[in-house]
């Protein structure tokens, strides 16, 4: 008896295509780093490594995995709190440096350098007071866990200077999640550039190195209606003109925007039924393979593939007006689309959402309820290789 259809598809050459041509527009100084929490598969991070500038790893264990990658790609070790123990082997495998997102971290990363007998490269994450443009998710600007308060930054620029094991090379200001206007990017840049320079006269230090930060978006709601990078790149080009000569490297840590296009999920319909007036098309998979859908509470674009076996002599139940897509675990957030119209949708059939590439799998809750894990595949390259992913 043949399985149902759930796997995720990845192609890998369409992502080296896409991030290639982004990177080649990039003005001199800035280089794009991949942010590992969208997606880190060890063949997406392969397919990404010769493309990228390096990887901002957000946890020891994706420090690890990017080292599994290679012994020399450069890695930013970034994320609200780290151990002690994240620290120290992130110190031994060689990171190039770190985002510091409290004063308490600086102590921290101090006291575990000077036990390793070396210096930390770090940068200063803050939370700036804003304003920012409108974006699906704000990490500054607001009440967040992200950062260091702008408020205490004196403070926080203060001690990176006096602690003997640190060396400050610069800020980290990553403030919003999925932005998806060009020009409001290229003027969030300028926030950080005005911002900067004000903080370089305030404290008497010269910048080294700026991160912008990702939050470059997707936008799920009209896939044909993206980022126009091209538009971005141009006036980049304007903007990095007019940075301090002395900001030798403008950081990029995309994630989203550089694997979401790459990616697809295609579960099969086990069947459909009527309740109290909404149609219910019920699949093979759900929230635990794909949780980006709930996580943002939209309805995630998908296309129906038709499939015409059936077995004989059973029913075939069917829809052809708006559904709304439901998974096969035991709680009604189980939702991947909600009030969608896609036509004929029938039992067998298969629905491939597009943009998975990124926090697809990654953060979901896959053992809930102790179902099957997709089946994984990744196209392109060398060869196409097959494998259940486990983690």
């Amino acid at each position: 008896m043949t399985a149902p259809v759930c796997r995720y598809d990845y192609d890998l050459d369409a992502l080296r295509g896409h991030v290639a041509r982004i990177v080649a527009t990039l003005p001199e100084r800035c280089r794009m780093f991949y942010a590992m929490k969208a997606n880190s598969a060890a063949p997406i991070l392969r397919a990404l490594a010769p493309l990228v500038a390096g990887f901002e790893a957000a946890s020891g264990g994706e420090v690890a995995e990017a080292r599994v990658v290679g012994a020399g790609v450069p890695v930013l070790f970034g994320g609200p709190v780290k151990t002690d123990r994240e620290i120290a082997d992130a110190l031994r495998a060689r990171v190039t440096r770190f985002h510091v997102e409290s004063l308490l971290e600086l102590h921290r990363i101090e006291a575990v350098a000077a036990a390793e007998g070396v210096t930390a490269e770090v940068l200063l994450r803050v939370n700036l007071a804003g304003p920012f443009p409108a974006a699906t998710l704000a990490m500054a600007g607001r009440p967040t866990q992200f950062g260091i308060d702008e408020s205490v930054l004196p403070d926080a620029v203060g001690i990176a200077q006096t602690l003997p094991h640190l060396r400050l090379a610069g800020f980290h200001l990553h403030s919003l999640s999925n932005n998806l206007s060009a020009d409001a990017h290229l003027d969030l840049l300028r926030l950080y550039r005005d911002t900067v320079t004000a903080w370089e006269a305030e404290f008497g230090l010269r910048c080294e190195v700026l991160n912008v930060g990702g939050g470059i978006g997707v936008n799920y709601a009209d896939l044909d209606a993206q980022f126009d990078w091209s538009r971005f790149a141009e006036g980049l080009v304007e903007l990095v003109a007019t940075f301090p000569g002395h900001w030798h490297e403008i950081d990029f840590e995309c994630g989203r925007y550089l694997v979401a296009a790459c990616g697809r999920y295609a579960v099969e319909v086990l069947d459909v039924k009527r309740n109290h007036g909404v149609d219910y098309v019920l699949v093979r998979g759900g929230t635990h393979h794909f949780r980006l859908p709930v996580s943002w509470q939209h309805s995630h674009p998908f296309t129906v593939v038709p499939v015409d076996a059936w077995p004989s002599g059973l029913p075939r139940p069917t829809t052809d007006g708006p559904v709304t897509v439901v998974g096969e675990l035991c709680t009604p957030k189980d939702v991947l689309a909600r009030d969608v119209d896609a036509g004929e949708i029938r039992a067998g059939d298969v629905l491939v959402f597009e943009y998975a590439g990124a926090y697809g799998w990654e953060i979901s809750h896959h053992d809930f309820l102790s179902h099957p894990h997709p089946e994984q595949v990744f196209l392109g390259g060398q060869a196409t290789s097959s494998a259940s992913r486990m983690v």
